[in-house]
């Protein structure tokens, strides 16, 4: 069974009540999902080679932006060699600025440049998860469950 961690990064609580969602759909799903908050766990970026599959999630700051709490950690991953790594990548975006989402498509890049097999659509959140949002958690979740054992085949 493939080791899974869940990182994330969040402000309003948006992209960890995302987070939330996705790791008790991922549960259901019979595997153990490691769960950190960056800006408050002890996780470095190193940490990721312990584990086979990656689930991401950031905030968007301003147009696009990656989060201040999260520039270490994006320059962290300078020298990584992720290769073969599963990625998925979700987060909460505000529908106002014109780069909606904008720090996902920039971690998304980054995970590519390192070597990883980015293997799901990005899960993008206006705001506050709604109802809508939670039914689309599950389904990512879902996907990447999926993913995960083509993968493993």
């Amino acid at each position: 069974m493939p080791k899974v961690i869940l990182l994330f990064c969040s402000m309003s609580g948006n992209t960890e009540e995302i987070a939330e969602n996705i790791e008790t759909s991922i549960s259901h799903h019979g595997l153990e999902v490691h769960k950190f908050q960056i800006d408050m766990d002890d996780i470095t970026v190193t940490d990721l080679l312990e584990y086979e599959a990656i689930l991401f999630g950031t905030y968007t700051w301003g147009d696009g932006d990656i989060p201040y709490e999260l520039e270490d950690f994006y320059d962290d991953m300078d020298d990584m060699d992720l290769t073969g790594k599963v990625v998925a990548l979700f987060g909460s975006c505000d529908s106002m600025y014109p780069n909606y989402g904008g720090a996902i498509e920039t971690f998304a890049k980054r995970f590519k440049e390192r070597g990883a097999a980015n293997v799901l659509y990005h899960l993008k959140v206006d705001l506050t998860p709604d109802q809508d949002d939670v039914k689309r958690c599950e389904k990512f979740a879902e996907d990447f469950v999926e993913q995960l054992n083509v993968f493993a085949e």
